[in-house]
């Protein structure tokens, strides 16, 4: 991509003086307004997050009477849960070393292994969701539950959406080969994965560590 700037020029071809602006290009990398979007992206989504946890920090001491977080909270399950996210960015991560090396068949298997370690920690956590629901330990129960649900569901939405991501991208990898860029997506959703690990750190700590030490 190039854009255009304005540069005044003190003499033309012949040594005259100009009086006017000449226009000049100046070209950028391929992608890197692509990147600077996704980075800004990302930065909004840490003020959703960061609002998200206020509201919990706020409301996640009014049990109105039901069931407070060391009373339904299992931490060798979510301990579990934990270990599935930190082991698909591992995975991920060699699926990056693997792209840098032009390897797209090994890359391809690190992306399979990535994919099912997110499937498993969603599928630990609407196991956990259906279990506290089932107990009556909804949403609805009171303040506490209500920011909980809503925390950790927007996390495994963000969660969903990047599984589905990473699927669309296996097969344009498969259609179109590691083209520049199938690179760039693939980086942008690297990104956006490590977001989410590092976002679950935070949730696995001050929700479900220090809610059960309450």
């Amino acid at each position: 991509m190039s854009s255009v700037s304005l540069k005044k020029d003190g003499l033309d071809e012949k040594g005259e003086p100009l009086s006017f602006y000449q226009l000049e290009e100046h070209h950028h990398p391929e992608g890197s307004s692509t990147m600077l979007g996704f980075w800004m992206y990302l930065m909004s989504d840490c003020l959703i997050f960061a609002v998200l946890f206020a509201a919990y920090g706020v409301l996640g001491s009014s049990y109105a009477g039901g069931p407070t977080p060391k009373e339904i909270f299992e931490l060798p399950l979510v301990a579990v849960n934990t270990a599935m996210l930190l082991f698909s960015s591992i995975t991920y991560g060699f699926a990056m070393l693997s792209m840098e090396e032009g390897r797209q068949r090994i890359m391809q298997m690190w992306l399979a292994f990535t994919g099912l370690f997110g499937l498993c920690f969603l599928s630990i956590e609407m196991y956990e969701f259906a279990t506290l629901i089932h107990e009556g330990a909804g949403p609805t129960r009171s303040a506490f539950l209500s920011s909980f649900f809503t925390l950790v569901g927007t996390h495994g939405l963000h969660v969903t959406m990047g599984f589905i991501w990473l699927v669309t991208l296996m097969v344009q990898v498969q259609k179109h080969g590691l083209i520049a860029a199938n690179k760039r997506r693939l980086m942008c959703l690297s990104m956006f994965w490590h977001f989410l690990d590092v976002i679950w750190i935070g949730v696995f700590t001050f929700v479900y560590l220090m809610g059960s030490l309450r």
